[in-house]
């Protein structure tokens, strides 16, 4: 017999997760925990519950509360007010069932949900194009359609990355580069797991024979590469996270930079990229007052982006986690923004990220 809960007049928020055969429910419980004991410091009644248990046409849902020791109870609990979806793969989001719940919880006349889908990154960019503000922190970027594309790109732009459109933690991504001079003057770098593999070829064909095997017919974009801001030779790029406040309004939470390992092409840290401190790593490349402008050009473009991202999603968001590059110039430019981000490592972007996820929640249930 599974006991029931009562909210006892508190506001009720339930994080949304997949079922799991062998240990109850997917997603990262670490997470899940800090997001539970943060929601109940501030007033808020907190559960998980999964795509399959959450039936919106009952008083009750079976949800998973935290206990006191940390281990996990499935209790009745009541329908939530808000529900934080969670659900951490691609792969489950686009199973028709689940899409069919998410549509149900968007058009339910008591509930809010909030980042109901994953973003895609092609249409991120197409999104960014449609408005003049935001179109020119976009690097150029195409979908690959063969070789044809390849050679159109590279025509214009001597320095390119191939991207998986569904990638996720720089899985995928490769670098291409044209160089006149040299007698193998195409190479592509492979990014692996914490190093990168060169190609050389002598002709573009060839270097082509190299991508078609890697990418095995599946959707690829194509992006102009940017000389990114270096230091010591590693490259970094910025980490922007941007949430809703307790007045439903976009704002920066925080910003972290992420500096690519030293034989990376990329800056994520599974593929040995370092967590550093922006403050401390602009000021050597750009000077202290330049640094400051930059980055004060960063929480002005973040918030930007992410309206014109959630107003052409059609979609209600709350959150987004976005990477942005600064080039060697001190030129902004916009890489990828996540749907569902990552816990920041840095304690108060962090410490700050949870509160702000019931500050909105607030606002939502007020809102109503």
């Amino acid at each position: 017999m599974i006991s029931r809960v009562e909210s006892d007049g508190r506001p009720v928020v339930a994080i949304l997760t997949m079922h799991d055969s062998y240990s109850m429910f997917r997603g990262n419980r670490q997470n899940f925990q800090e997001i539970i004991k943060t929601g109940k410091d501030m007033g808020f009644m907190v559960y998980v519950v999964t795509v399959r248990d959450l039936k919106l046409n009952s008083g009750t849902v079976k949800g998973y509360t935290l206990q006191s020791d940390n281990s996990w109870e499935q209790r009745l609990c009541p329908l939530p007010q808000v529900i934080y979806n969670r659900i951490p793969y691609r792969e489950d989001e686009s199973l028709p069932w689940v899409r069919r719940k998410i549509k149900e919880c968007q058009k339910h006349p008591h509930i809010d949900i909030y980042n109901p889908h994953f973003f895609n990154k092609w249409q991120l960019f197409s999104w960014l194009n449609k408005s003049r503000l935001t179109k020119k922190w976009a690097p150029l970027t195409k979908r690959m359609k063969g070789f044809p594309t390849l050679y159109e790109m590279i025509k214009r732009k001597p320095y390119l990355y191939l991207k998986p459109e569904d990638g996720k933690a720089g899985q995928g991504i490769m670098r291409v580069r044209y160089q006149r001079n040299n007698s193998l003057p195409y190479r592509i770098q492979i990014q692996n797991n914490k190093n990168s593999t060169t190609y050389k070829a002598a002709s573009l064909e060839r270097l082509w024979n190299r991508v078609y095997q890697e990418t095995k017919g599946s959707s690829y974009l194509i992006q102009q590469g940017i000389e990114l801001a270096q230091v010591h030779g590693r490259a970094f790029d910025l980490r922007i996270l941007v949430q809703k406040n307790e007045f439903g309004a976009w704002s920066v939470t925080g910003i972290g930079a992420r500096m690519a390992g030293a034989k990376s092409i990329t800056t994520h840290v599974p593929r040995g990229g370092t967590i550093e401190d922006p403050e401390k790593l602009l000021p050597i490349v750009f000077g202290q007052e330049r640094s400051e402008a930059i980055l004060s050009e960063v929480r002005k473009a973040a918030v930007h982006m992410a309206r014109q991202i959630e107003k052409s999603s059609g979609h209600t968001h709350g959150e987004m986690s976005m990477d942005l590059g600064i080039d060697s110039e001190g030129v902004l430019w916009f890489f990828e923004a996540n749907s569902r981000p990552m816990k920041f490592d840095e304690p108060a972007i962090r410490k700050k990220s949870l509160e702000r996820i019931f500050q909105y929640s607030d606002y939502l249930i007020n809102q109503r």
